[in-house]
């Protein structure tokens, strides 16, 4: 049966940390699904992303998080009734400060269905929205009442898919641009201004 599982797991030692780095945004029809690469050699790690080849040179849009306000989490939909399950990727940032072109971009990121990687603390790479795209399902923008009060855009992206958020093989910047690379190899470029 293919849903049998295939590996076990020993407790993890306390080495870890958590919270989110950054995030990079894609504009959904700049990837086409069908040019994702899965790991294919290493046993249970299928569902890991190795590469994905745009037609031409992709822009990531990066947004540095730096708060512990910004978290992803993914919830399991599964129902026996149905035979179906799905995974719920919802991710929380809070970007500090309100300016002109940050108020339009949030604008077209409500607009749109971005495809969204992100950071963790860790320096893992997860895909969140890799068929169906990500929506902006709510947020706000503030000011704040008292002096110390958050200003700026708390925002929820939510993806339904039929996969959690896929690992990225990579482990730094310079790896994720060469992982989107176009069909010439041109590496993906990081815009964060």
């Amino acid at each position: 049966m293919s849903c049998d599982i295939t590996h076990g797991r020993v407790e993890e030692c306390k080495d870890s940390v958590s919270g989110l780095k950054a995030i990079y945004i894609i504009n959904f029809d700049d990837l086409n699904e069908d040019t994702a690469a899965f790991d294919t050699v290493t046993p249970g790690e299928e569902d890991q992303l190795v590469t994905w080849t745009p037609a031409s040179a992709l822009t990531m849009y990066k947004y540095e998080l730096k708060s512990t306000a910004n978290a992803l989490n993914t919830t399991i939909n599964a129902s026996r009734d149905n035979g179906t399950t799905f995974f719920g990727q919802e991710l929380v940032v809070n970007l500090k400060r309100q300016d002109v072109v940050t108020h339009k971009q949030v604008k077209l990121l409500a607009y749109g269905r971005p495809r969204i990687i992100a950071r963790s603390m860790t320096d893992q790479f997860f895909m969140l929205g890799f068929a169906q795209g990500c929506d902006v399902s709510a947020g706000t923008i503030g000011t704040g009442a008292a002096l110390g009060d958050f200003n700026g855009y708390q925002l929820t992206f939510m993806a339904e898919e039929e996969l959690p958020p896929l690992f990225i093989d990579c482990s730094n910047e310079a790896e994720l641009k060469t992982a989107f690379a176009d069909g010439s190899a041109t590496d993906a470029v990081i815009e964060t201004s």
